[in-house]
């Protein structure tokens, strides 16, 4: 029988992947864990008190609970050194040819979880917000593709955005009128998804990171 504990490590190991969660973020109050785990406030709260032991949260009185550098594992974490050009470098290599793969065989319920991502962005009126739906869009087709190990290259990966510098050159760039661009070329590699294309899907994606690396690079 998996135990609440059990339920509640998976859950944060899901948001860390999908890049939901990453350091320092806040975990959902202990009213939604209750309703998302289906289990009782008293067993959430114990649960919590165990990672909280273990130095994966740290729960701070009135504000909530917080992740920890230390809920991510060592082998699964970009080196701290990471600069924003080596990001872009390996964003390049592993995530065109990730978007040709997917084209080929991406399930519906993928192409669903995609296009949900891409209609959240699409809402999104703030820099974090649409930050938040950027990563999850990136992520659902990396899943789309399908490949165990490909995935956990591109978790390891995805770690590196979680990065400050990261975080502090994208909040440094981001305009509304480079968010609705984004926008924009999220939804041309979505199409070329939905339409099977592998090579314009890797064209897609390629355009979208050289826009991104320019952006953020001020490769112009």
């Amino acid at each position: 029988m998996i135990t609440v504990e059990q339920s509640l490590r998976t859950l944060l190991r899901e948001g860390l992947r999908s890049g939901a969660l990453g350091p320092g973020a806040k975990l959902p109050t202990e009213r939604a864990l209750v309703e998302r785990l289906a289990a009782p406030r008293s067993a959430i709260r114990r649960a919590l008190g165990v990672l909280e032991q273990e130095g994966l949260v740290v729960r701070q009185v009135g504000r909530g609970t917080f992740l920890t550098e230390a809920a991510i594992p060592p082998d699964e974490v970009a080196p701290a050194d990471t600069s924003p050009a080596e990001i872009m470098q390996v964003r390049l290599l592993i995530e065109p040819p990730v978007a040709a793969l997917a084209a080929r065989v991406a399930t519906q319920a993928d192409l669903d979880r995609i296009a949900h991502c891409l209609d959240r962005g699409g809402q999104s009126d703030d820099h974090q917000d649409f930050e938040t739906w950027d990563t999850r869009l990136h992520h659902a087709i990396a899943q789309a593709a399908h490949n165990g190990l490909l995935m956990s290259m591109f978790d390891v990966m995805n770690t590196a955005r979680s990065l400050p510098i990261w975080g502090s050159l994208k909040r440094r760039t981001s305009t509304p009128e480079r968010m609705r661009c984004y926008h924009d070329e999220h939804t041309a590699i979505v199409e070329a998804l939905r339409d099977r294309d592998p090579e314009s899907a890797q064209d897609a994606m390629r355009r979208h990171l050289e826009n991104v690396a320019d952006n953020l690079l001020g490769r112009h």
